[in-house]
């Protein structure tokens, strides 16, 4: 039985080489053609990385409506490896409105490039290009800059009040734009506030931005604040502006409001009584120290590692050699494979290296009874398996004693961990943080229920990863993966953080096992700090210094 799991093993070859840097990557495009005469497009750009020949997402940007010139705020982060070659294609996509996925989006075009190219040339500016090579007007510049050591973040919110009244009919719909200034005079785009619509007394929500973005770790540096009215044209008209720095912001007086008055130069030349477009109002300033994901591992927190394997039906007979559960000699099947591949990460962060393993739709002994979160090891006291060899062999040994059967419901094994996890989440500590990793060959039918306990969820040290085992049409799957929006439940109630990361193993029969680890894993860590930094916690080795300061009034 050794042998399947060695095959697999020795088939991962990971790449052991450290991450140089982390780089930040600002978009902007410019000349996007219209989709038709009376309608602007509604850009959106998809980062993809190639890997084994194959092109994988790895983020995409927001959507900003009728724009043929688009900056977008949202800031792809990449890890710079000097001796690798990092290709990258930039998709620009028009999203229709009402609809942030990409099923029914129109492709605008693509760029290609190494992310070396990119960062020695600090700003590369290129065609798009469409099928068959065709480059029209449009263009995407791709600005880089390193990510300094300053990891920490703040929360900014901001209100005005009397701001100038634009349009005829209503009142203003104003929106917020903050700019770093950079060395060389250049701006950088460093959020953009939702817009407020018909208010000119608009109170916008708060956000947190790191203070690498915001102002380079240093405090003095220019910030440039503009206040414009949204059109839904896309041309949108000036109120004001104004200038502060990171160290004003922070450096206001307790009970005492900062405030900058809004100002239109253009107004201010013209017009002898003009005082001012607005008043701009910082309401909340509060510094959040965030840490990293190897201080939390290093702090003790330890990574429970859950598989819950598909017995349905639809996998074929396993005595078959056409079988998804087919038993080979030497070669590992999809299951084996995805398992060894993803586990093998896992089990370095497990210190008793002990696995629960967990099947669904099958017919069980001594009943056979249908059963959607049974123990692998028929053993329910204790489900738990030694290491990944030991999931394997309780796997193999399942199959000759179980009949498959369905329906593909997974809901009860999410809501199993789930349980497990909220436990664990009101110790209040970092010790504990959950990964489940479901194989499937087929769509789930029980999506409601599957959408509800992910919502759930999403509020637990927890995440949840679904590999998509054989040749069946996934493309459902994708809903339970934030990418494309955020999840709801039935309910209508999003999830609080993407903790669901699909990956069709088909997408990686051709390259190594280690690259379906690499992109199923690759947002793990960060679903970990952002919990444990969401809820306040720090690391358990860490002393219990006050981690945030307010400057609020």
């Amino acid at each position: 039985m050794s042998n399947i799991y060695e095959s697999a093993e020795a088939t991962l070859g990971f790449i052991s080489s450290p991450c140089l840097a982390k780089v930040e990557l600002r978009m902007a495009c410019r000349g996007i053609s219209d989709r038709d005469a009376l309608s602007k497009p509604d850009p959106c750009v998809v980062l993809k990385m190639q890997s084994h020949g194959q092109w994988f997402e790895v983020d995409r940007t927001e959507v900003i409506r009728s724009s043929s010139g688009p900056v977008f705020s949202k800031i792809f982060l990449v890890d710079y490896y000097f001796e690798e070659v990092q290709r990258l294609r930039f998709e620009l996509h028009d999203i229709s409105s009402g609809n942030n996925g990409l099923r029914d989006a129109d492709f605008l075009g693509a760029m290609e490039c190494t992310l070396g190219q990119i960062v020695s040339q600090r700003k590369l500016t290129r065609a798009l290009y469409k099928p068959g090579n065709t480059s029209g007007k449009s263009s995407i510049t791709v600005t880089a800059e390193e990510l300094s050591g300053n990891d920490d973040y703040v929360e900014l919110s901001f209100s005005a009040r009397k701001l100038d009244d634009k349009d005829f009919f209503s009142k203003s719909d104003p929106f917020l734009e903050i700019f770093r200034i950079n060395d060389d005079g250049t701006e950088s785009l460093v959020h953009r506030t939702e817009t407020i619509m018909n208010n000119l007394s608009p109170v916008w929500k708060s956000f947190k931005v790191s203070l690498n973005t915001l102002c380079s770790g240093d405090q003095d540096r220019e910030l440039k604040c503009t206040v414009w009215d949204w059109d839904s044209n896309g041309k949108h008209d000036f109120i004001g502006e104004f200038q502060t720095t990171f160290k004003e912001m922070r450096a206001e007086l307790e009970g005492k409001q900062l405030q900058w008055e809004c100002i239109n130069p253009k107004y201010q030349m013209k017009k002898k009584n003009y005082r001012n477009s607005g008043v701009v109002i910082l309401n909340h300033c509060k510094i959040i120290k965030m840490y990293s994901f190897l201080e939390y591992i290093m702090g003790g927190c330890q990574i429970q590692f859950t598989v819950a394997i598909d017995f349905t039906a639809s996998n074929g007979d396993p005595r078959n050699s056409c079988s998804l559960h087919y038993i080979h000699p030497y070669q590992p099947n999809e299951y084996l494979k995805a398992l060894v591949a993803v586990g093998e990460i896992c089990q370095d962060y497990d210190s008793d290296k002990m696995f629960p393993a967990f099947g669904f739709g099958a017919l069980i002994p001594p009943d056979f009874k249908v059963s959607h979160d049974f123990a692998v090891n028929f053993d329910e006291d204790n489900p738990e398996c030694a290491g990944i060899q030991g999931v394997v062999e309780a796997y193999q040994n399942c199959l000759p004693k179980i009949q498959l059967y369905g329906p593909t419901n997974i809901a009860p094994i999410i809501q199993k961990v789930a349980s497990s996890a909220s436990e664990e989440m009101h110790t209040k500590e970092a010790m504990e943080y959950f990964i489940l990793l479901i194989l499937t060959d087929g769509v789930i039918t029980d999506m409601a229920d599957t959408r509800e306990a992910i919502v759930h969820a999403s509020h637990l040290p927890m995440s949840v990863i679904i590999v998509g085992v054989g040749n069946a049409d996934f493309t459902d799957m994708q809903i339970l993966d934030g990418d494309d929006g955020i999840l709801r439940s039935p309910k209508g109630e999003p999830v609080l953080r993407d903790i669901v990361q699909f990956v069709p193993f088909k997408d990686f029969k051709h390259a190594s096992p280690a690259a379906l680890a690499k992109s199923v894993l690759a947002e793990v860590p960060n679903q970990v700090v952002d919990y444990y930094n969401a809820k306040g916690i720090t690391p358990k080795c860490m002393s219990d210094y006050e981690s945030t300061r307010t400057f609020s009034p």
